[in-house]
């Protein structure tokens, strides 16, 4: 016999005393809330401000102007082919 072998076949309770909530009623209960008001307002704000502060380098080609490496396409100061 399992858990609810006794009670699966009734009939769906329907209360005498308290009126059915509305669907609308309903969905208002169980949609999310925003616990602090403007706080997205407040992000939203704060990210636009760190983009326009935020210095990108013109191209990836400063990034390797930087690095040396040799015709191989390793850099110098790390796979020399006898690591292995």
């Amino acid at each position: 016999m399992g858990n609810y072998d006794d009670i699966i076949n009734l009939p769906h309770h329907v209360s005498k005393r308290h009126p059915q909530m509305s669907m609308w009623s309903r969905a208002a209960q169980f949609a999310p809330f925003s616990a602090l008001t403007g706080y997205g307002d407040a992000i939203k704000t704060s990210a636009q401000e760190n983009e326009k502060n935020y210095e990108q380098p013109n191209d990836d080609q400063d990034y390797f102007d930087q690095q040396s490496y040799d015709g191989d396409g390793y850099e110098q100061s790390g796979y020399n082919g006898d690591d292995y």
